[in-house]
């Protein structure tokens, strides 16, 4: 069974950049899509970013679009999410999670959290 682990996460000023990472073990993610999702205080988890299982194909939802890059190694069984221009409303829980079947995802890591402040 595939156990995410994220990490990456902390605190920083407006503006500044993190990497985010997802690692993978008791399994390979190479052959699957994955997700990053978040989950800011009081709101509903979304998704923000998604990948194709060998990284030729990218989707970012619209508030991250053009500051985030989602990336992957599927030699290193790892996922990436790099972070720029970090904005308060960014703060949140990020997740990753391993895209099963089309849409549907599981395996979801414990997340990391990302807090920035102006």
């Amino acid at each position: 069974q595939v156990q995410l682990v994220e990490s990456g996460g902390g605190a920083v000023k407006e503006g500044d950049s993190l990497r985010l990472s997802c690692v993978a073990s008791g399994g390979s993610i190479s052959t699957y899509g994955m997700g990053w999702f978040r989950q800011a205080p009081g709101k509903e988890r979304e998704q923000i970013a998604g990948i194709s299982w060998r990284g030729g194909n990218t989707f970012y939802e619209d508030s991250v679009k053009g500051r985030f890059t989602i990336s992957r190694d599927n030699a290193k069984n790892t996922v990436y999410l790099q972070l720029n221009r970090l904005r308060p409303e960014d703060t949140a829980v990020y997740y990753c999670a391993v895209e099963v079947r089309a849409y549907q995802y599981d395996y979801w890591g414990q997340g990391t959290q990302v807090t920035v402040s102006s």
